[in-house]
């Protein structure tokens, strides 16, 4: 697939700016789109796309605050800035959703005639083809670098090429049949389809923020890897994960002989941290040295209260 390798190269800074420059597009196209046919339909498109350009510049806000250093405010980084943006790009949709259900429900009390509906599908064709070819390009670019704000926008924008096909199908519809009340029962399919969209964004920024673990695929990665070094006098125990934005964050504890000098215990020590974060992209490995007959407790009995 020489076309997702090449999209998998893309700095999501790079492609959240085409976001920006595909989203005014889209307004313009859909908007005009709108104003030709008078179709409710339409309009809860072009308000959509509104929400992609405010979501979209707030995703490249939060994407650079990413990538800052740690410093003496944020030591361990400010990896977490990205479940922000999804957790912003969901709410965003919501509020987008009741705005589309509002017009619809209003328009089904009142339906009214549209006009010039063969130009105002072909603008809402071109700007979906917009949509479509750059959410491909992002989700690539998303998993390629870890990133949930890159993979929240592209989300988005697939949303929106699903809400433009299903306004598409139903203005269709209503040039084939006459039966204009259509028009605002998409609208209000659309808004629940999108709703839907919004919630799991949402969650899945919280469970982010809430230092979920790692994914069974990468957990079981980690197990593999520490496999190697298993021995009758070197265990493994007490591992945990969480993601913070790009990185991956794995801590454990090493038992190891008690007569064993400083020097050998450190040396396996960066062998195995550097196994780990080989054989997990963005992993951060911190590992704890122990005697093999230490067990170390960390959880505190006023924290199972």
């Amino acid at each position: 697939m020489p076309f997702a390798i090449a999209a998998s190269r893309i700095q999501p800074q790079v492609l959240l700016r085409w976001s920006v420059a595909v989203a005014v597009a889209t307004i313009v196209l859909k908007g005009l789109a709108w104003w030709l046919t008078g179709s409710v339909g339409l309009l809860s498109d072009a308000m959509e796309s509104f929400v992609n350009l405010a979501s979209a510049l707030f995703a490249l806000l939060m994407v650079k605050i990413a990538l800052r250093p740690a410093d003496e405010d944020q030591p361990f980084g400010h990896h977490k800035a990205e479940y922000f943006s999804a957790g912003f790009e969901g709410l965003m949709i919501m509020v987008a959703a009741a705005g589309i259900l509002w017009a619809a429900l209003r328009r089904l009390q009142a339906p009214q005639p549209l006009e010039q509906l063969g130009v105002g599908l072909v603008l809402s064709v071109v700007s979906s083809v917009l949509n479509g070819g750059l959410a491909w390009l992002m989700f690539q670019s998303g998993r390629a670098h870890r990133s949930i704000a890159l993979e929240g926008d592209a989300r988005h924008l697939m949303t929106d090429v699903w809400t433009s096909a299903g306004v598409v199908v139903g203005v269709a519809l209503v040039m084939a049949t006459g039966w204009l009340w259509l028009d605002p029962v998409v609208g209000i399919l659309v808004a629940v389809n999108i709703l839907r969209e919004g919630v799991r964004l949402v969650w899945r920024s919280s469970e982010g923020l809430m230092d979920r673990a790692l994914e069974p695929e990468v957990l079981a990665e980690i197990d593999r890897t520490l496999a190697q070094f298993k021995h009758p006098t070197i265990r493994f125990d007490h591992v945990s994960t969480r993601r913070s934005g790009q990185r991956r964050f794995v801590d454990l504890h090493m038992h190891m002989p008690a007569n064993w000098t400083l020097g050998r215990a450190a040396a396996l020590r960066g062998s195995v941290e550097q196994a780990l974060m080989s054989a997990v992209p963005g992993l951060r490995a911190s590992i704890q040295l122990l005697p093999t007959d230490v067990e170390a407790h960390n959880t505190d009995e006023e924290d199972l209260i």
